[in-house]
């Protein structure tokens, strides 16, 4: 059986997307080219940030197509990590509300990729 491992964003300028992904992930990339750049992440997953203009073939639409959820577990959790996230300035798409799955916010990447923030799956 194939199982995914890997999530590949398509971005304007890989090495402002690591700066931005390194600083909301707390890591580092473990691989960084001009044109890609990877990171690690729990569960074996990695994330790829491929520059837009150099992904074969190409694509016929980007954008906000999709999210990329990260969800925090514990009490305020996810208010706690609005108000961080808030503070160092990301760019708030949704302002933190209570949905039919519980609180949840959205933020975007420099490309306008939603990283929506929410509780676990009970």
């Amino acid at each position: 059986m194939t199982s995914p491992n890997s999530i590949i964003l398509y971005v304007k300028d890989p090495a402002e997307s690591e700066r931005f992904y390194k600083d909301i992930l707390g890591r580092d990339a473990a691989f960084s080219s001009p044109n890609f750049v990877a990171f690690p992440l729990d569960g074996g997953f990695t994330l790829g940030l491929w520059r837009r203009s150099n992904v074969e073939p190409q694509p016929s639409a980007i954008g906000n197509r999709g999210e990329i959820a990260f969800m925090v577990p514990g009490d305020n959790a996810v208010a706690r990590q609005y108000d961080d996230w808030r503070k160092r300035g990301l760019p708030i798409a949704q302002d933190l509300v209570d949905l039919d799955f519980g609180p949840t916010f959205v933020v975007l990447d420099p490309d306008g990729h939603r990283l929506r923030v929410c509780e676990p799956d009970k």
